[in-house]
């Protein structure tokens, strides 16, 4: 897994998400700035409130609240920052837009999964015609193949999309391509601590396992499409409007910022991202 240490991209992280389809960033966030996306978590009830359980298939379930407009607070800061905007408009080559926000909770000692899948996998049943979008995870927590941390299969989005199917209420890449695909391509776990942020290509295979530890593994993803990517029909997450980009330096300056309810969530969490 290719790794950055610095704060900005440079011509080698470009050719590792071309080669790759992720490339990872170490304390691309400052403590301060993490500091303020968990206080968010902890005192805004409503993005607990509105999690949906995901079942696997396998008898666990991992939670998932999805929202569209990425808001005022510390997390709409953080996805609207010229540091992730920047990065991920440089990896897709043009101007971006934030196509949701999502952010993915495992309780200690669940056994709830995310079966393996491509974004692009639901995207493209969205009328996203073009696999021009990508995914920032950004852990608000330690991430570790204990607690289920994000594994990805290193240059599977040459493969281009695959077939899903449904998979409990997740969607699934077809198993027996991703096990030839797995004999090919590496896998990669994504072990991090908070301020490390990885960005991932919408046509990478990942996964990630149950929560065997005792702390609880919290995520943030942030996905972005490209403005020449505008969806040909409309469903449940928008079509192309232009971000504010904001300074890095809000993130933590809208610590304290609670939206609530006030933050419209995707009702349809349950049957698709």
């Amino acid at each position: 897994m290719t790794e950055c240490s610095d704060s900005m991209l440079d011509r080698d992280d470009q050719v590792a998400f071309e080669r790759d389809g992720f490339v990872v960033k170490r304390r691309l966030l400052s403590a301060g700035q993490i500091e303020a996306l968990t206080r968010t978590l902890a005192d805004d009830d409503a993005l607990r409130r509105r999690a949906v359980a995901r079942e696997d298939g396998r008898g666990g379930a991992a939670e998932l609240s999805i929202w569209n407009d990425p808001g005022d607070d510390p997390f709409g800061a953080v996805a609207r920052s010229a540091s992730i905007v920047g990065a991920a408009r440089e990896l897709l080559g043009g101007e971006v837009y934030h196509y949701h926000s999502k952010l993915s909770v495992k309780r200690p000692h669940t056994s709830g999964e995310w079966v393996w899948h491509q974004d692009y996998g639901y995207w493209y049943g969205n009328g996203c015609l073009l696999p021009e979008m990508l995914t920032v995870a950004i852990p608000l927590t330690p991430m570790s193949s204990a607690n289920g941390c994000l594994q990805l299969l290193t240059g599977s989005h040459r493969c281009g999309r695959i077939d899903h199917g449904r998979v409990g209420d997740q969607h699934g890449a077809d198993p027996d391509r991703v096990a030839e695909i797995e004999r090919r391509c590496p896998r990669a776990s994504f072990e991090a601590e908070p301020g490390d942020v990885l960005f991932f290509h919408c046509n990478v295979l990942h996964t990630s396992a149950g929560n065997t530890s005792d702390a609880e593994r919290q995520l943030l993803l942030i996905a972005y499409n490209t403005r020449r990517n505008d969806p040909v029909w409309a469903h449940h997450h928008p079509g192309y409007s232009p971000i504010d980009v904001l300074p890095d330096g809000e993130i933590e300056a809208r610590a304290g910022v609670v939206l609530g309810e006030r933050r419209v969530f995707v009702q349809r969490a349950a049957a698709a991202t």
